[in-house]
């Protein structure tokens, strides 16, 4: 459950008010992480609609999540996970909503705020703070270490900044210096003192996975009462990275089949098998057991195998396909990225 804290100063982040240029009152962007549960809804939709620019948060269910968080009818949507989406397409958008899974980060503006903006030609994205992705790092140690130190207030739990050693095995994998750690292989690091982690550390064996986050990215976090998690990384260091396959059907078809089968979350998962020597698929780097994760690209998060194989079909002669490799899936569902065709911009 993920509520403002009052102490912090942010009772009701809707009447945080900033002037702008002609000294008319401008609403500020506010901030809401929705969490549900897999059987329920965010309790809202995302409108088009004639005549009005941007788009629209419509249907707040009374008492509902986004409700209950303060989202209001009329809102406009800015961005989803940290990324503008003001300037796209519409379904795109709710997309992208949907293959976050049980959990999203919003940024709205309220209506008039946003009509005054865009009559005066404001660039909305200039509203937003530039960063707002905490970094996971997954770092393979040498022989003198992992290449980090870890330090925090005496008797403190869960409080853990990172000393990063020049040139070693944290610091090629992306931790920044000074960085605070949130958790450690896809566990939260709240609860434990500093012996705990130190052992948590050893157990690791040779590979460590760390969700980071630079103190500007935990402050951003930390004054909206809101928790930082895995689903809101930055994966670009990762080592594990989703492919995009794009094929032209050949005489003899794309040479792949798909099949329905339990992924190692335990949901029902599209995997590609029997990818045929020479053809299309192959030739454009399809591996056996790779996961499908979006076709043109649009989630399939949600679909069945049927819905699935018409979705590859709509178009006649070509598909580009979003997988990903048993190692980089397994790795992915550890840490509780949900959805890995996220990672892909």
């Amino acid at each position: 459950k993920f509520e403002f804290n009052p102490k912090d100063g942010i009772d009701n982040p809707a009447l945080s008010l900033a002037e702008d240029m002609d000294g008319e009152g401008m609403g500020e962007p506010r901030f809401y992480l929705l969490s549900k549960g897999s059987a329920e809804t965010f309790g809202f939709c995302l409108h088009e609609e004639l005549g009005c620019r941007g788009h629209i948060i419509r249907q707040v269910e009374l008492g509902g999540l986004a409700q209950r968080r303060g989202l209001q009818d009329g809102d406009r949507l800015l961005q989803v996970n940290g990324r503008f989406v003001d300037h796209m397409d519409h379904h795109r958008v709710v997309q992208k909503i949907k293959a976050s899974g049980n959990q999203v980060l919003l940024a709205v503006l309220d209506g008039d705020s946003y009509e005054a903006a865009k009559a005066l030609g404001r660039d909305l994205s200039q509203m937003l703070p530039a960063d707002i992705h905490p970094r996971l790092c997954h770092i393979t140690r040498d022989k003198s270490g992992f290449g980090f130190s870890v330090s925090g207030p005496e008797g403190m739990k869960g409080t853990f900044q990172l000393s990063v050693r020049q040139d070693g095995p944290a610091e090629r994998a992306g931790v920044p210096p000074g960085s605070w750690l949130l958790e450690l292989n896809g566990a939260s690091v709240r609860s434990y003192s500093h012996a705990q982690l130190t052992r948590k550390l050893k157990q690791s064996g040779s590979k460590v996975t760390l969700l980071v986050a630079s103190s500007a990215v935990e402050e951003f976090y930390r004054l909206r009462g809101l928790r930082v998690t895995a689903a809101l990384a930055d994966t670009s260091w990762l080592p594990f990275k989703v492919r995009e396959l794009h094929m032209v059907k050949g005489p003899a078809g794309y040479g792949f089949l798909l099949k329905e089968d339990d992924c190692s979350s335990g949901a029902i998962g599209q995997f590609l098998w029997d990818v045929d020597a020479g053809l299309p698929a192959e030739q454009a780097g399809m591996k056996e057991g790779d996961r499908l994760l979006a076709v043109n690209g649009e989630s399939i998060e949600g679909l069945d195998h049927q819905q699935t194989v018409l979705r590859i079909r709509a178009h006649d002669d070509q598909v580009t396909l979003l997988v990903i490799d048993p190692a980089g899936d397994e790795f992915y569902q550890s840490v509780g990225f949900g959805d890995p065709a996220w990672s892909h911009p």
